[in-house]
């Protein structure tokens, strides 16, 4: 624990110290001599050496309250990271660092009342003077904090857009390259050569859900979140082809809550399951391979499937799962989890509820 708290406090002194390089450089130079005069007053003009010790007094002070201003800014901006609460951000961290600076600038007052260093001159009714002082370098310390925030925000955007557009290519060439493959197509073509002479309407069927399977399959590169109804009408549709191949070996229960349905999801994020499930899984119809989807609570989603062994094990490499977890992890939200138990190979994943500013 202490060597956590001590990595802790030094990534916050990093942090303070790279954002504190052009903040101290515009601030210190005009704002530690004003409320040093302020607090201290005409004493503290009197000789060199007042000057020197009154400003080193006052930096000290100065810094000691920084650390928990730029602590709360953090922390405000952890809580509400999106551009659309900019607003929001900039009032609470306004209002918390009023806060701060009060009790600081009141504790600092109380102690140069008392102890008169440098033969201060600070009484109650030049405290005045000191809040409206202390209000507007609030204000403008706000301002700063926002801009700086807005413009990494912005770095960190740009760099995660154009890496999501990589990685829903990758996605979306990996899910071209299972699916239009020569087993794929050859199985396809053999279910639908089946389907044309002895039942011409699930034919027609057929090559409808296949078509909008691909339809999706090709357009999806173009958007790196689709929402929850989106996705499930594609995977009845991948199912579709699924089910007519395997008949009853096969098994889909959708279980989706409707306040789910508009929330968000990385695209073929739930064909890869359900192609993982099929892939890794023996399909029998005396017992039929089980996938489950279905919505819980706290913005989850949950993909469920039994785990049947099959006789000629397929070597698992893990792009598919690892595709999943790349694209969770640019959306800087919570990552998916990824359990087996009890004979079952669970899959939890976070549904957003809103898309974030870079899409």
């Amino acid at each position: 624990m202490t060597h956590m708290l001590q990595v802790t406090s030094i990534g916050r002194f990093i942090w303070l110290s790279l954002f504190g390089r052009w903040m101290f450089a515009l601030l210190v130079p005009w704002f530690v001599p004003t409320i040093s005069y302020l607090l201290i007053g005409d004493p503290y003009l009197a000789s060199f050496q007042n000057f020197l010790l009154g400003t080193l007094m006052i930096l000290t002070m100065t810094i000691l309250a920084f650390v928990p201003h730029d602590w709360a800014a953090q922390y405000i901006a952890r809580r509400y990271p999106s551009f659309h609460s900019s607003l929001k951000r900039a009032f609470l961290t306004a209002s918390a660092f009023c806060v701060l600076t009060g009790v600081y600038v009141t504790a600092y007052a109380f102690f140069i009342i008392h102890f008169r260093p440098l033969n201060a001159d600070l009484d109650f009714s030049k405290m005045v003077n000191v809040y409206l002082f202390e209000f507007v370098a609030v204000l403008m310390l706000t301002c700063l904090y926002e801009v700086n925030y807005s413009l990494t925000k912005w770095k960190e955007i740009k760099v995660n857009k154009e890496a999501m557009k990589k990685a829903g290519m990758q996605g979306q060439l990996q899910s071209l390259k299972s699916q239009v493959n020569p087993h794929f197509l050859f199985n396809s073509l053999n279910t639908l050569s089946a389907l044309i002479t002895d039942e011409p309407d699930r034919a027609e069927q057929f090559v409808d859900e296949m078509a909008r399977v691909y339809r999706y399959l090709l357009q999806t590169n173009q958007h790196e979140l689709t929402t929850l109804s989106t996705e499930i009408r594609f995977i009845r549709s991948y199912y579709h082809l699924l089910r007519t191949r395997y008949d009853t070996g096969l098994e889909l229960v959708i279980d989706i809550q409707e306040a789910d349905m508009d929330k968000f999801i990385p695209p073929l994020t739930l064909q890869l399951l359900v192609e993982n499930a099929v892939k890794h899984n023996a399909i029998l119809e005396k017992k039929p391979l089980l996938i489950e989807i279905c919505s819980i609570e706290n913005n989850l989603l949950k993909v469920r499937n039994n785990m049947l062994e099959k006789s000629t094990p397929v070597v698992s490499t893990k792009l598919g799962l690892n595709n999943i977890r790349a694209k969770y992890e640019l959306l800087s939200v919570d990552m998916p989890t990824f359990e087996i138990e009890n004979g079952h190979f669970t899959v939890m994943l976070p549904l957003l509820t809103e898309k974030p500013e870079n899409k």
